[in-house]
């Protein structure tokens, strides 16, 4: 006779899988940090789960918490692992210590789903934190984001798109928990697109690839099809689009190498222009010397420490 799954196992069994799972009891260390880990905040059929990370300082909550967004062209990355030039424990270790929580979430790359679908999932993970913040110890009221390369775009365009701004209901998503809001208090970019249509006239520098592994254009792959091609698409993709009067955007720290040549510099200005014309709050931080993920910087530390600190005081750490 064949003996049945135990009642705890029955809710992976359902048929269609469930559009997210609720958090199971986090796993406390000898530091007394609690940690979440891979938890499904969004489902999609035909596309492999999203996955979030969450870590919650020792003490009493609920705390503040940043969304942290990898980069990697759209293409590539993973929640666990920030860019080879910022150790993952030094990051990790910032954001707890300054009495932040901390949420590190999966997306859909562009070569499974082109855009709009990477900030849906970004919008998903904001509201999954929020629908679940009383059992993960967060402060639904104080969420912050935090991206690199291609997720400080991503953390860009979740700062300033809304349900009111340009093509903002669709840009929303409906994935994972459905509905709520997606608001955030403080977005840190780093060295993320602003302007996709004017970076179409950038140069796109050779791309490193392993032998016999061919790298698509990340900006092609992202649309779907050429900028020309998709100028309506990659204007809804490019956050100086949702910079107007009246969006009342929240506060912007914009760190971005000087000597970038994936990202231009520039790209970073654009936005910080478009920001402070409309009365934004706006620091942006140029790394001299700098090359795209902060290569050739011997500041690295320090970035860290002052985007940590931005996002502390805007969030209200230790309040």
């Amino acid at each position: 006779m064949t003996q049945a799954p135990p009642a705890a196992d029955m809710p992976d069994m359902t048929w269609p899988p469930p559009p997210y799972q609720a958090p199971v009891p986090p796993v406390t260390d000898e530091h007394g940090i609690r940690r979440h880990d891979g938890i499904t905040y969004a489902t999609t059929p035909g596309y492999r789960p999203r996955l979030l990370d969450v870590q919650v300082p020792a003490g009493e909550g609920p705390f503040p918490a940043v969304v942290w967004i990898h980069g990697g062209g759209w293409m590539d990355g993973d929640r666990r692992y920030p860019p080879p030039t910022v150790p993952a424990a030094l990051l990790h270790g910032s954001v707890l210590g300054a009495g932040l929580a901390l949420v590190s979430i999966d997306y859909r790359h562009s070569l499974e789903a082109p855009f709009p679908a990477q900030l849906h999932d970004v919008k998903a993970a904001i509201r999954y934190v929020r629908k679940f913040a009383g059992v993960l110890g967060i402060d639904p009221d104080r969420i912050g984001v935090w991206g690199e390369s291609a997720g400080g775009h991503l953390a860009a365009l979740a700062g300033l798109v809304g349900p009111h701004s340009a093509d903002g209901e669709s840009l929303e998503g409906a994935h994972g928990v459905g509905s709520g809001d997606t608001a955030v208090r403080a977005v840190v970019d780093w060295y993320g697109i602003s302007d996709l249509v004017s970076l179409s006239a950038h140069p796109m520098p050779e791309l490193p690839a392993a032998p016999g592994v061919e790298f698509p254009d990340p900006y092609v792959a992202l649309l779907g099809a050429p900028v020309a091609e998709r100028p309506d698409l990659a204007r809804a993709a490019s956050p100086v689009t949702h910079v107007s009067a009246g969006s009342n955007p929240p506060p912007f720290l914009l760190v971005h190498g000087r000597q970038d040549g994936l990202v231009p510099y520039s790209q970073s200005e654009l936005l910080a222009e478009a920001l402070t014309e409309v009365g934004g709050e706006v620091v942006l931080e140029p790394v001299e010397d700098a090359d795209h993920i902060f290569l050739g910087s011997p500041d690295v530390p320090q970035i860290v420490a002052d985007s940590v600190a931005f996002l502390a005081r805007h969030l209200g750490a230790g309040a």
